[in-house]
């Protein structure tokens, strides 16, 4: 066997795991698509006779593809190809609910905070965290050293991590409050989602979420959880986050932060729900991942 079948036969054998090391990369599937075969175009051409690990080896290829793909969408100011808030059953680019379904898989909190990442941060992260490619590696990709290599995937992990300053002693419950009210809006069970909120709870909407001209305030358990039942479809690209410190939900359609809800509890009932959609304020909340 040569070495061109040899390597086909291994980038067939691996698609599946460049496509995840792309999709980390990039949050959307469409591009993690388009980096794979990109990197097998590079692949194609490249001498591997010296080559010992060709799943290694191809890890690094498609990881420099996707640092340039993220740098190139951050000079041009690009969003992902896919289109956030195409309706499930439009019939163009990938269904929806298959997408929301890789987003879960990774973890759309997690998602949030790579998109955030400088693109040297992002690619030291997902290289080595997500696949244990050691740094001695990354660094060329980076043009930097192991070390500073290093030094970019601490810094990622610990953004990961999220703001936990804030000390919120009933995380834990409220967790599990916002758990639910996110599993009762993507199942569109009203009576799950009344259950959740206190008789008198209000929900402040900015004037982006709608958008209207002015914030919105809706009072009353059946009329929130009306709310939310017509919201079944931004439900499939939202999920738990820790946001500021507290249990959130986010929607981040292929990893993009567009929403956020707030909860505030009174005797284990939500009370308070604050939707935040001003990208000013969204961008300035600090997201993080909550520990399973």
């Amino acid at each position: 066997m040569d070495d061109r079948t040899a390597l086909a036969e291994r980038f067939e054998e691996d698609r599946s795991h460049l496509k995840a090391v792309a999709y980390r990369m990039l949050g959307s599937a469409s591009e993690a698509d388009d980096a794979v075969q990109e990197s097998w175009l590079r692949a194609s051409q490249a001498d591997i006779s010296e080559v010992r690990n060709l799943t290694g080896w191809l890890t690094t290829v498609v990881g420099r593809v996707c640092l340039n793909m993220l740098r190139s969408r951050r000079t041009r100011h690009e969003e992902p190809l896919d289109t956030y808030d195409r309706e499930p059953g439009s019939g163009e680019g990938h269904d929806p609910e298959q997408e929301a379904l890789l987003a879960d898989t990774v973890g759309l909190a997690l998602l949030v905070v790579l998109d955030r990442l400088a693109p040297a941060e992002r690619l030291a992260f997902v290289l080595h965290d997500m696949f244990a490619v050691p740094f001695a590696e990354i660094g060329p990709l980076l043009d930097r050293s192991p070390d500073t290599a290093r030094q970019l995937a601490s810094r990622a992990r610990r953004r990961v991590k999220g703001d936990t300053t804030s000390g919120d002693a009933d995380l834990p419950r409220r967790r599990q409050v916002v758990d639910a009210f996110l599993s009762a809006s993507r199942a569109g069970d009203f009576e799950a989602l009344v259950a959740l909120l206190h008789p008198d709870v209000v929900l402040h909407a900015d004037r982006f979420v709608v958008p209207t001209p002015e914030p919105v305030v809706v009072r009353g358990a059946h009329t929130v959880a009306k709310g939310a039942m017509a919201a079944t479809g931004r439900a499939l690209f939202t999920g738990v986050a820790l946001v500021d410190g507290r249990a959130a939900l986010a929607m981040a359609p292929h990893g993009r932060l567009r929403l956020v809800l707030g909860f505030t509890l009174v005797d284990g009932l939500i009370s308070v729900i604050d939707v935040v959609a001003d990208p000013d304020r969204i961008a300035g909340l600090d997201v993080g991942v909550l520990d399973d």
